[in-house]
């Protein structure tokens, strides 16, 4: 079940309290308003389960849109004689029974390893049996353009091959794998198990890189030291004469909570974690078995064959810039793996309203994803949540606002001069699979395929404000979306990329022009608590109505909307190797500095006692105009350290300490 606002009410009670206020809410909304959010409200109930790949719930939720689309008036037989586009995806892994790994060494050595204790199997690799020698390959790269090749005068063939993460001199700045503050191309793991296959290696047995857990436990040890140190110094302060006792007592309580939050950072920390079964994803083609061992399992082994263990081996490989292959005498490794796909069936839901006259064979297209994440796992921003994400905001509101502009539009007596094609997207929180899927295998031609509108995350609005992706990509945008959010009374914050995070960037991709509609990301993204209860239905209700002008405005213009080139790429978050803050970027504030929507639960920012509505204007000393600055801050920081952020809250600069954590991801 999903959490729920008044989960501790009895039953019935509860659902007098929840109808009463939907009743309440009812009475002050439109009928457009009012519309949306019973869609809403249906589409984010329990009994959708949360719109998950695999679950009963995505299937009625396809249906029910299905039924709304033909309500409204359009065609829904356009696709094989109904409205959905059928395809099938990856469902993810499923470990299956038989999982087992053996090393045997010379003298008669065997060592029956534990799976979860000594080895994992890794779901981005692939089910098989083998049993062949034992190489050691370094990293598994192959660089030849920087100098550098694990695979160089090593033959895999056939053979069972030990590869570190990441890559060789990690604390040079100027190293050939050196890439700023981003990760290394060469560090990713299916990169690495696919060059391995490539040589024709039997399996891969990963194993995390020393370096990276003892860099990441000394500088969590430094900052212990650092912190025991301020407390020491600020109680001696305390005790002085003449101190500001208030003012140091103050000191001294952040002093505490500092050394409390980064010894429980400390302690926590494990150098040689075991990848949870799902890291890294699920494969996609041909592959081979593929586990990670513990860098005890690893020592044993390299001990024994070249007579030093890992940390050694990497510090050598550092230390000459060469690699250090070499076949394991004496080792072979046996093992199998069994990892089953799961493919399920998905349909993306189409409705069509035919345009009139010589302009009716050109199309443009409406979408939403009707797609959640289920109950939780991949994508949930609360690890180990199993209840039901619901979806309200992501994309329930998106989808309440698709038919809503089917209901309006396909209630025309006259038809538009250009056809309109209304899809709702599956697959979206997969990595945009629906939209991908259509642009693949369209319905009406993407050469007169004139624009795409697409609406993801429209029910949170507040203060007026809506964020506008793709204002770029065509010269025609900048005017009608002033006019029409004029109209509407909406604050426009517009952002020119046509690719970005939802499916417009499937269709920006076939060079089609595109605008993406968006209120912002807030502390129930992609969490169970996005409920229906906390919709601006009244909001979405205005977005609908301008993006219908501009539909309407599209549809009877002579000519079609001109295509813009706009390099880059809108994203709602920054990722990567820098420590772990826990802001929620407000996209929809124009303001001169970092603006954030809230924060998540728990997280060093939030502890530090940052909230939404706070525009960051400093991190220590450095200045922060906006997100790239705030991010490139950070990055100067490591984990465990505290820093001061200044924000501005109601018109007030006001400095937080905050602890920072460990990457996450």
């Amino acid at each position: 079940m999903a959490v729920k606002m008044h989960r501790t009410l009895p039953l019935g009670l509860a659902a007098i309290v929840l109808l009463s206020a939907a009743v309440l809410q009812a009475e002050e909304l439109s009928p457009a308003a009012a519309r949306m959010l019973q869609d809403v409200k249906l589409l984010a109930s329990d009994e959708y389960e949360g719109r998950g790949i695999g679950t009963q719930g995505l299937t009625k939720a396809a249906e029910y849109i299905s039924e709304q689309f033909k309500l409204a008036g359009l065609n829904v037989t356009a696709e094989n004689g109904d409205a959905f586009q059928e395809f099938d995806v990856n469902d993810g892994s499923r470990l299956g029974e038989v999982n087992t790994l053996v090393l045997n060494g010379p003298d008669g050595k065997v060592l029956n390893l534990k799976m979860d204790q000594d080895f994992r199997t890794c779901a981005f690799g692939n089910s098989g049996v083998f049993n062949a020698p034992v190489v050691f390959l370094g990293y598994g790269i192959e660089a030849d353009d920087i100098g550098y090749n694990d695979f160089k005068d090593m033959d895999v063939q056939g053979k069972v091959v030990i590869i570190m993460r990441r890559t060789p001199l990690q604390s040079d700045p100027h190293g050939p794998f050196a890439v700023g503050h981003g990760i290394s191309r060469h560090a990713a793991l299916t990169t690495k198990l696919s060059q391995a296959f490539s040589h024709g290696a039997a399996a891969v047995l990963f194993v995390n890189d020393p370096a990276n857990g003892r860099n990441e436990k000394q500088e969590l040890s430094e900052q212990v030291t650092k912190a025991e140190q301020q407390l020491e110094d600020v109680a001696s302060k305390l005790v002085a004469p003449g101190a500001d006792s208030q003012k140091l007592l103050n000191e001294l309580s952040h002093a505490l909570e500092h050394l409390k939050q980064v010894r429980g950072i400390h302690g926590e920390h494990n150098a040689d974690p075991l990848m949870p079964f799902g890291y890294g994803g699920t494969r996609t083609g041909q592959s081979i078995p593929c586990f990670q061992i513990t860098q005890k399992v690893a020592d044993e082994i390299l001990l024994s064959a070249t007579g030093n263990d890992l940390a050694e081996l990497e510090t050598q490989i550092d230390q000459s810039r060469k690699p250090l292959s070499k076949l394991l005498n004496g080792w072979t490794a046996t093992g199998e793996t069994s990892v089953n796909i799961v493919k399920v069936p998905v349909k993306n839901v189409i409705g069509v309203l035919e345009g009139s006259g010589p302009l009716k064979e050109e199309t443009i297209v409406i979408g939403a994803h009707f797609d959640h994440l289920g109950y939780g796992g991949e994508g949930s921003l609360l690890p180990g949540a199993k209840e039901i994400h619901n979806g309200a905001d992501d994309n329930a509101s998106g989808t309440a606002g698709l038919l809503e502009l089917a209901r309006r539009l396909g209630q025309r007596k006259e038809p538009l001069p250009r056809r309109l094609v209304f899809i709702a997207f599956t697959g979206e929180e997969r990595g945009l699979l629906g939209s991908e899927w259509y642009t693949d295998a369209p319905l009406f031609s993407l050469a007169n395929t004139v624009a795409m509108f697409n609406m993801d995350m429209i029910g949170r609005m507040e203060d007026d404000k809506l964020v506008v992706f793709g204002t770029g990509t065509s010269e025609r945008w900048n005017g009608v979306v002033d006019e029409f959010a004029a109209k509407s009374n909406l604050k426009i914050s517009k952002k020119p990329e046509g690719f970005g995070p939802s499916d417009q960037s499937s269709f920006y991709a076939q060079k089609i022009p595109v605008l993406h509609l968006f209120t912002g990301t807030h502390s129930d993204y992609h969490r169970p608590s996005d409920d229906w209860d906390k919709i601006n239905a009244p909001g979405m209700a205005r977005i609908v109505d301008m993006l219908e002008g501009i539909v309407r405005a599209t549809a009877d213009a002579n000519a079609r909307p001109d295509y813009i080139n706009i390099p880059g790429t809108a994203s709602l978050e920054r990722t990567g190797n820098r420590p772990y803050f826990g802001s929620i970027p407000d996209f929809g504030k124009e303001a001169a500095g970092y603006a954030i929507q809230g924060v998540a639960p728990d997280s060093p920012a939030d502890k530090g006692g940052l909230k939404g509505g706070d525009v960051i204007v400093r991190i220590g000393d450095r200045k922060v105009g906006g997100l790239d600055d705030f991010d490139l801050a950070l990055r100067k920081f490591l984990p465990g350290q505290q820093i001061d952020v200044t924000v501005l809250r109601d018109g007030q600069e006001q400095t937080f300490k905050v602890t920072l954590s460990t990457p996450r991801g």
